[in-house]
């Protein structure tokens, strides 16, 4: 390995958001950025039909390297693995990759690699447009195959070149797609960090469910970071810290034995109950985004699945996924938990009628526009195709019906309306289905929860959706740099919210459930159960952790601190006031 210069010696951090925790220490590999290379010039007429070509082959040998890496996956890789590469297969031979570009060299006489830019740049476009986050996040799927498309085109090799010592490299890349990180697991390097990428990105996914160290959302770690430099990831933290001194290594390579024996230790807990101190039984249920993810809920010790994101079915193709397919995914859950609640929501898209670019909406302010429920109320036919799916599954497992983003008693009734008229098509087929199915509402738009002992009424639980909940409170869009920062669950608006919810239910006797991101922290287990909150769903991997908060608390210390700290105005106070409550 290329040893850096002095120069390169000087010590710094860089922030991003650690979307799987560990920390690894090992030296930097860079990986290149194709799309970073591609420049623009004219092809002659006369090669034009060879550019075609060159294009053709470099597509056909992405596609083979793709179904070679999924045929060669580990017996015990996670099953989404394959999932993930299948989808790449997907957006590969989509006529919008795979024929568009070469019209463009046709018409505009360019080189094959700037006709594919251009044409990932529009599709990036029209992603962007989708207000909700999870499928906001597939256009790095887009980009993802694009890359590996062009690396062949410019020559470069498809995998990571065989090192000594691959246990102590970190790759450091401007992103990177999943396929890319299955052939760099099987190399077992130590973590990736990446300049862009969310939480909910694919890869994000992969490196949770392999427990890779990674943190994405870098920015500038592929500039900045030379190849060769001794770095430190911190997950835990989402820091990234190149060349460190004597003093912070050690620290760290301490931290990373104590957190290694941490880890042991949390697997010890899987088979135990998650009671209180003082005997209350709090559930602790698991979000996934497709079928294979309940072999990791399940590894977790999850009691139910909270919530089953249903949009992994409609993205990244251009017609809906029939009542069949998607029957037979929802049965899949329902028979892989057995008798163990699986709440599926029903589909939570932007404001795009067929999930199809090319005629996608536009809207001003998606998040206000055309999606989730109110999409699916406006496209009955998609909605009724899916709660027959959903029904005829539930004779298979005990499912739930989860509808979501919410807003008035109106939306519901129409909700309902059409839920009945789905049981009453499968009664005239004579078609089985449990006829007392659940039925809940996602509370995520503040009227709702200002409204939540009325939705209380009319549905047999609810679930607090706090990642929209709290960017329609506080006003910031949580995908914005620049205001970000101002996110924050601790706000006493967004408390209030919650709490007044949890209350509602409780009061009505219907179980309330919290199933965004404030459910996995665990330095929000004791406020919460403080609240009355006795049903959590979170990210498998986040489990354990908020089981052993659940195991060390005691309600009747823990509800006079956590009241407290619901009265009060001043953001500044709360987080001291949460400190003392994770004292008790």
């Amino acid at each position: 390995m290329a040893a850096p210069s002095p120069a390169s010696k000087v010590s710094f951090s860089i922030h991003g958001v650690g979307v799987s925790s560990g920390i690894a220490i090992g030296h930097a590999h860079l990986v290149s950025h194709a799309l970073l290379e591609v420049v623009h010039f004219q092809v002659p007429k006369a090669l034009i039909a060879d550019e075609i070509i060159r294009f053709d082959k470099a597509v056909k040998t992405v596609k083979h390297d793709l179904e070679t890496v999924r045929r060669l996956l580990p017996e015990k890789a996670p099953p989404e693995l394959s999932a993930f590469i299948s989808t790449h297969l997907m957006i590969l031979q989509d006529h919008a990759l795979s024929e568009t570009p070469k019209q463009m060299i046709k018409a505009e006489g360019c080189n094959a690699e700037w006709a594919l830019k251009q044409q990932m740049e529009d599709l990036v476009a029209q992603f962007e447009k989708f207000e909700d986050e999870y499928l906001r996040e597939r256009k790095q799927d887009v980009i993802q195959v694009v890359e590996r498309i062009i690396k062949v085109l410019l020559g470069h090799p498809s995998q990571v070149p065989l090192r000594s010592q691959e246990s102590a490299i970190i790759l450091v890349a401007h992103d990177l797609s999943p396929a890319d990180a299955i052939q760099f697991k099987q190399h077992q390097f130590a973590a990736f960090i990446t300049d862009v990428g969310g939480a909910t990105s694919h890869t994000a996914i992969l490196a949770r469910s392999l427990n890779i160290p990674s943190i994405v959302a870098l920015q500038r770690a592929r500039t900045l970071v030379r190849d060769g430099e001794l770095i430190i990831v911190d997950g835990n933290q989402g820091v990234v810290i190149v060349n460190p001194d004597k003093d912070t290594l050690a620290e760290y390579k301490l931290r990373q034995e104590q957190w290694e024996i941490e880890q042991q230790k949390l697997k010890r807990l899987k088979l135990t109950k998650a009671v209180t101190l003082d005997g209350t039984n709090i559930e602790l249920h698991a979000n996934i985004e497709v079928p294979e993810d309940v072999s990791h809920a399940k590894a977790a010790g999850a009691t139910g699945i909270g919530l089953y994101r249903t949009e992994f079915l409609f993205m990244n193709r251009r017609e809906m996924p029939g009542e069949e397919e998607q029957f037979q995914a929802y049965r899949s859950v329902a028979e892989a938990m057995k008798d163990l609640p699986v709440t599926i929501r029903t589909l939570d898209l932007g404001a795009d009628k067929e999930m199809n670019p090319d005629t996608a909406r536009t809207c001003t302010n998606p998040a206000l526009g055309l999606r989730a429920i109110r999409l699916c109320l406006s496209e009955p036919a998609i909605f009724l195709t899916q709660l027959r799916a959903i029904l005829r599954a539930s004779h298979y497992g005990k499912i739930k019906i989860l509808i979501p983003m919410l807003s008035s008693i109106t939306e519901l009734r129409q909700t309902l309306v059409l839920i009945e008229r789905a049981k009453q098509s499968l009664d005239a087929e004579k078609s089985h289905y449990d006829k007392d199915i659940q039925v809940g509402g996602m509370i995520e738009i503040p009227a709702a929860a200002l409204c939540a002992e009325a939705f209380a009424r009319e549905l047999d639980f609810l679930s607090i959706g706090t990642n929209d909940l709290i960017q329609y409170s506080l006003a910031i869009d949580r995908t914005d740099d620049t205001v970000s920062h101002l996110y924050n669950p601790l706000h006493p608006a967004v408390l209030q919210l919650v709490e007044m919810t949890i209350r509602a239910g409780n009061k009505l006797g219907k179980p309330v459930s919290v199933c965004g991101e404030m459910a996995g922290e665990a330095k929000l287990a004791r406020l919460l159960l403080g609240f009355g909150l006795r049903q959590f769903s979170m990210h498998p991997s986040q489990i354990l952790t908020v089981k052993r908060e659940i195991l060390q608390s005691d309600l009747p210390l823990i509800t006079p601190v956590a009241r407290k700290i619901l009265g009060t105005q001043d953001i500044d106070r709360v987080e001291p006031l949460l400190q003392k409550l994770n004292l008790q």
